[in-house]
């Protein structure tokens, strides 16, 4: 009786695993959460300060703090920043914790058009606000 030939494969460990899924989105996507993190820190402080200092002022005083050039901007970078943050983490929850491909799928999906559909309601009526004031 003779052996039939085996085929001995000679792969890394690093061979076998390539084709398994990227490495190099992780890293951005990490490093995004990140920076946009990090950039929420001074947006959320100069809001809260510009809330409290705008209590008991009327209308009028809100809207014209809400016209000026500079706090739009910086209201629309909090949103817009605000709004991809919390997409990005939401994602990774989702992956983390929902097994099933097409549920996750879904899911994410969802979330990402809802998040975007705040993100633009928020975008519009600062728009607005920067447009009246």
């Amino acid at each position: 009786m003779s052996k039939s030939p085996t085929q001995t494969i000679m792969r890394s460990g690093l061979g076998r695993a390539r084709g398994l899924g990227s490495a190099k989105t992780g890293a951005a996507h990490w490093f995004a959460e990140r920076a946009t993190g990090l950039a929420l820190v001074p947006l959320t402080l100069w809001f809260i300060y510009s809330v409290l200092s705008l209590l008991g002022a009327p209308r009028a005083a809100v809207v014209a703090w809400g016209g000026h050039t500079v706090n739009a901007t910086l209201l629309l970078a909090l949103v817009l920043i605000m709004f991809h943050h919390m997409s990005m983490g939401l994602q990774v929850v989702m992956e983390d914790y929902i097994h099933s491909e097409k549920r996750r799928l879904v899911s994410v999906l969802l979330m990402k058009a809802v998040v975007g559909l705040f993100g633009l309601a928020a975008t519009l009526a600062i728009i607005k606000l920067a447009l009246v004031g």
